[in-house]
């Protein structure tokens, strides 16, 4: 894909994430990589909903900046996706969003280790919670980097949840998978409790990722242990 269709798809990304309400005022931000290991990324100080081709800056792999319209500057939070980029030669895309039912699950600080939905077994596995770090600062890609190279999505404690992918679309549908798959527990919690896959299934369904080319990584079966200061006690 060329570069200018690279920005029409950006910016499509960009008013979807605003639509679905995963992002308000000026929150979120979407990178892809170019064939020449440029970055095409959003600026700064700007809703997702206003985002236009000539709007999207583009910066080297050291995020220093290549070109810009006029004073537009990349987001301090572009460390996070050059981050991903640096430890995963296979990601095309980052996108950061603060999806409601996700984020909550980051507010709640409880990962989403559950497999309890065939779609979201097969594709993401379970999701890490990445310890907090301070927005615009090197401690959120080192928060990240322990878990990219076996999850494709994870979420940022008491922040939002991250995603990467081949390309934009990919990034766009685990992110959209992710949302939906956390509101279906969130509901599952309310009617009583999400239950989860037999081991056994699991086990043919991650088998099933080759069969449909699924691209990218999966941490296979993985729990992660539960904090003992963040075990609810309401639910």
């Amino acid at each position: 894909m060329g570069p200018e269709s690279l920005k029409e798809q950006i910016c499509d990304v960009c008013h979807k994430m605003w639509q679905l309400g995963w992002v308000a005022a000026n929150d979120g931000n979407v990178s892809a990589r170019l064939s020449d290991g440029s970055i095409l990324c959003t600026p700064t100080g700007m809703s997702k909903s206003f985002i236009t081709p000539e709007k999207l800056i583009r910066i080297d792999a050291q995020g220093r900046v290549l070109e810009a319209a006029g004073d537009l500057r990349p987001s301090s939070e572009i460390k996070m996706h050059l981050r991903c980029y640096e430890k995963r030669p296979d990601v095309g895309s980052v996108l950061h969003a603060h999806p409601p039912g996700a984020t909550g699950f980051a507010v709640a600080h409880r990962p989403m280790d559950m497999y309890n939905m065939i779609e979201d077994v097969a594709v993401l596995g379970s999701v890490p919670l990445t310890p907090y770090g301070t927005p615009s600062t090197a401690e959120v890609p080192n928060a990240i980097e322990p878990y990219l190279q076996e999850h494709d999505v994870m979420l940022l404690e008491n922040h939002g949840a991250l995603a990467v992918g081949s390309d934009v679309l990919t990034a766009f549908y685990r992110m959209e998978s992710l949302e939906l798959w956390a509101k279906i527990t969130i509901n599952a919690i309310l009617l009583g409790g999400s239950r989860d896959i037999s081991r056994e299934n699991i086990d043919k369904l991650i088998a099933l990722r080759d069969y449909y080319g699924v691209t990218g990584r999966h941490p296979g079966y993985k729990k992660y242990p539960e904090r003992e200061e963040d075990a609810p006690t309401d639910i």
